[in-house]
């Protein structure tokens, strides 16, 4: 009797030498099936299919051949170069074959009938000398423009997918976006194995590229649009929207890099993995607690990434040497990375992806965002949210501390500000500004921290020289005192307190006196005891005398008489 709970059979796959993009498709193109990659023009779809081509000869030993209807080789190696590409040096070692074929229409209709033999034929001269085992065709609008008759089309089309699949050749197609349609032709996209979609769009002046994986026969994949990056760093696709909540937790504890602080959670700080967020007015000293708990985690031979949005990383590092912070020897010893941008360079997505590429590359302990709320002009809030959703999950996934600050504008409360940053953080640390006797005074409220036992209590934040404090508050009338009004109150305290001593001391004083007076007259009444007493044992010693005397004379008077 066979057992119907077969084992699931999946397709080979190739990998593509794209960073996350792999991790989203689970390995990578279909192995010796076409791959359709269409988008408008600018979207990347060349650079996607060079890569793609250079990591299987460079990295796989899968030899590979590119076939131009467009782009001219030496302006394909140039393009391909800004990645890091060498694909000269790939040309020569005979490992990628370059193939440039150039269909013009007008020529084709003076001659007649057209079809793809002579295309079959380049393609299997130079498959076969190299022994190809990947092909690029970019494009393939060009490719078929000569065909005027749409019945031949459709069969050319569906010829060439044949004709590649049955040689087990992985290929990647490259072609332009239809309207209505993935591509002009329209059947493209019905006949091949996967189709992959590049969107670069513009939204208030701010460009965005994404991938979509519209389809994969054989393979389960992500549906989602995913942003992706070109830039001197290569093809990279981060799939951030496929993150979820099997984060691990950690039990480790990283510290604030202020005593006091870690002092209201029990001694050791935050939970590794956390996500803190520091918000509050400006000046209020955000960015100064985010930078302290990077020299904590650095001086301890930790890793920390700083992404600025506000500040240079110069500037950065001169304010937080007020602070006895250096920031600069950290960044020196390769234990820091510095990051600053205009949120407005990039659209959310390409700040979010540029961000976790980053803390990927550099491994970080320890993350910050300063300040969260620059993203507010960028972008609506319920997009800020996603991002920071985002962000979130990646850092919980890779066990990274992260401190994100916000900025709050003054007349808003905390609840309209920040209730839907607050509920994604482990900790919430809210810092504020209080006008009192003429005088702004910072003020420190732990208002959240998941999991740890925590201080409740408003501390006065102070900056100096000598780094971050934590003063405890003047409790006073009903309220908390700090800054002038709290150094008053203590001094009144102690001049208080000084006259308390003093009159404790001058009871103390009278006491003493009376104690020693007592002591006198217990004194001259012992010794009025002691005379009284004397005088008593002289009289009964005399008494005794007495009747001694007596008793003898008694007795001698008695022996007179009898003698007569």
């Amino acid at each position: 009797m066979s057992d119907s709970r077969l084992p699931t059979k999946s397709i080979a796959k190739s990998p593509t030498g794209i960073s996350g993009f792999d991790d989203l498709t689970l390995g990578g193109l279909p192995t010796g099936r076409p791959t359709l990659v269409c988008g408008t023009a600018g979207c990347g779809k060349t650079l996607f299919a060079a890569t793609f081509l250079v990591h299987g000869a460079r990295e796989l030993g899968e030899p590979g051949v590119f076939v131009s209807f467009e782009e001219r080789p030496s302006d394909i190696v140039d393009n391909v170069a800004s990645l890091g590409f060498d694909l000269e040096a790939l040309i020569e070692s005979e490992k990628v074959i370059i193939e440039h074929i150039a269909v013009d229409p007008s020529e084709v209709a003076e001659i007649g009938d057209f079809d793809l033999e002579g295309l079959f034929l380049r393609l299997e001269l130079a498959i076969d000398t190299i022994g190809a085992k990947r092909v690029v065709l970019d494009t393939i609008e060009s490719l078929f423009s000569a065909f005027t008759n749409q019945a031949v089309l459709r069969a050319e089309i569906r010829r060439l997918f044949d004709w590649l699949k049955d040689r087990g050749l992985t290929t990647v197609i490259t072609g332009e976006r239809g309207d209505g349609a993935l591509t002009r032709q329209g059947l493209e996209e019905y006949v091949s194995d996967c189709v992959l979609l590049l969107d670069h769009r513009v939204q208030n002046q701010i460009s965005t590229r994404r991938l979509r994986i519209v389809k994969y026969r054989g393979s389960s994949h992500g549906t989602n649009e995913y942003p992706f990056l070109i830039d001197q760093g290569g093809f990279s696709v981060l799939p951030v929207s496929s993150l979820g909540l099997n984060h691990r937790v950690l039990d480790e504890r990283v510290s604030t890099g202020v005593r006091d602080l870690d002092a209201m959670i029990g001694g050791g700080g935050f939970h590794r993995g956390s996500s803190i967020l520091i918000s509050g007015v400006a000046g209020s000293g955000k960015s100064s607690l985010a930078a302290s708990f990077v020299d904590t985690a650095c001086k301890a031979g930790q890793r920390a990434v700083f992404f600025s949005f506000e500040e240079s990383e110069d500037q950065t590092v001169r304010n937080m040497r007020s602070l006895g912070i250096d920031l600069g020897e950290h960044l020196a010893a390769g234990r820091m990375k510095y990051v600053a941008a205009r949120p407005t360079f990039y659209s959310l997505e390409m700040h979010l992806a540029l961000m976790l590429r980053e803390a990927m590359a550099f491994r970080p302990d320890i993350f910050v965002l300063d300040p969260l709320s620059a993203f507010t002009e960028t972008g609506n809030r319920s997009e800020v949210h996603a991002m920071l959703l985002r962000i979130v999950d990646f850092l919980k996934s890779e066990g990274i501390t992260g401190v994100l600050t916000h900025l709050t504008q003054n007349g808003q409360t905390v609840i309209e500000t920040d209730s839907g940053l607050s509920s994604l953080m482990d900790a919430w640390i809210l810092l504020l500004n209080r006008e009192s006797n003429g005088e702004f005074n910072r003020e420190l409220y732990l208002l959240k921290a998941r999991g740890l036992s925590h201080s409740n209590q408003v501390r006065e934040f102070v900056m100096d020289s000598d780094g971050i404090r934590l003063m405890l508050p003047y409790m006073g009338q009903g309220k908390a005192l700090t800054g002038a009004a709290r150094r008053v109150a203590e001094a009144q305290e102690r001049r208080q307190e000084r006259l308390r001593e003093i009159e404790a001391e001058k009871a103390q004083h009278l006491i003493e006196q009376r104690r020693r007076r007592t002591l006198a007259q217990i004194e001259i009444l012992r010794s009025e005891l002691e005379a009284d007493e004397a005088e008593l044992r002289g009289l009964v010693e005399t008494e005794t005398d007495r009747r001694t005397q007596i008793e003898t004379d008694e007795a001698e008077m008695r022996q007179s008489r009898g003698k007569r």
